[in-house]
């Protein structure tokens, strides 16, 4: 059986006693022209100091794709994820406790003296520690957390100004935030559960640009080098993929994350991928159907429907399944704003 491959895109070095760490470029990180046209551009776009925002609909690779800019900036970054709970504090830092010292000075044998202190101590979170020491900040999903907490960073992003009013007594109320620092942000499309409505002030703050599907090629490219199975399994593998996600014509279809499973189950196994394989048919159903969807419902034809599809397309002659033709995609690389074909199996 073939030796399992790493589920991250993007290896990761942690520094030592550092809340952060060094993105590092991965050889299973599928590079296409369009990807490095988007790369060029969000490299750009932040050495002018301004952040990156990267959009789209599940498994196109938003995530894997800021990992992959992060790792060209070659400098420490830090990473959070939007959080329904977060609030401004668990961004920047609190107020911990305190911290008590005392001084008695018996130098003169019949006088004493005392001087008590007390404190309060602050802990520093990730997007201040970013802010004061030039890191990349990868704030993936941020829709997930509500506005009230990335209010945050609208001075950051602007005035480049971090301000922290509970410190302002001990006269470190504000951080300047430092010239290395770079923000890429990622989200799913606002009608995915769990995603908060951005305020527009934040958003106007942010160049965006928007993810569609990988196209063909790329997706046979990502299975291959994330699972080591042939092109011609893999073709066939993505064909299906494509065809179940195209049934409904909704964007909530299984994407290269579905191509990329099967590959990999498939992939050191001794029965082909071909009709009659019962095994594969029913993981395709397992592994293909949309979440919500159960296949419990008498009324529900989403398992004829998955299992006729994967005949369908096993059922062609192997050269219709063969190198992906050049071209064949769901969109193309343009100018902001609009959707790019992305690179990798995460959100």
């Amino acid at each position: 059986m073939a030796a399992s491959s790493s589920h991250t895109p993007v290896s990761v070095r942690v520094q030592d006693r550092q809340d952060a760490f060094h993105p590092q470029p991965s050889d299973e990180f599928v590079v296409t022209p369009e990807i490095k046209q988007v790369s060029t551009r969000a490299l750009a776009y932040m050495d002018a100091g301004y952040p990156v925002h990267f959009t789209g609909v599940a498994g196109t690779g938003k995530t894997s794709l800021a990992f992959h800019v992060a790792a060209q900036l070659g400098q420490p970054a830090v990473l959070l994820h939007g959080d329904d709970e977060y609030a401004r504090s668990d961004l920047v830092g609190s107020e911990v406790g305190y911290r008590k010292s005392k001084v008695v000075d018996n130098f003169i044998r019949s006088v004493l003296k005392t001087d008590e202190q007390v404190k309060k101590m602050w802990e520093e979170n990730r997007l201040a520690k970013a802010c004061r020491e030039g890191y990349t900040l990868i704030y993936d999903e941020f829709t997930r957390s509500r506005a009230e907490a990335n209010n945050v960073l609208l001075s950051i992003l602007e005035e480049r100004i971090l301000n922290l009013p509970t410190r302002s007594g001990g006269g470190d109320g504000y951080i300047r935030v430092h010239p290395d620092f770079r923000a890429i942000f990622t989200s799913n499309t606002e009608e995915y559960a769990g995603t908060h409505r951005t305020q527009s002030a934040l958003l106007d703050r942010l160049i965006t640009i928007e993810l569609d599907y990988q196209t063909r090629e790329t997706e046979i490219r990502i299975a291959q080098s994330r699972s080591n199975i042939s092109a011609q399994k893999a073709a066939r593998i993505v064909d299906i993929v494509r065809a179940v996600r195209s049934m409904d014509g909704s964007d909530d279809g299984p994407s290269v994350r579905a191509a990329i499973v099967l590959s990999r189950v498939f992939s050191g196994r001794e029965e082909d991928i071909e009709p009659g394989n019962r095994l594969f048919y029913d993981a395709c159903v397992d592994v293909l159907r949309p979440a919500r969807r159960s296949l419990l419902d008498d009324d529900n034809d989403l398992r004829d429907r998955i299992e006729s599809t994967v005949d369908r397309i096993l059922r062609r002659p192997r050269s219709a399944s063969g190198p992906p033709p050049t071209g064949s995609a769901n969109g193309s690389a343009s100018g902001d704003g609009s959707r790019t074909p992305g690179s990798a199996d995460d959100d």
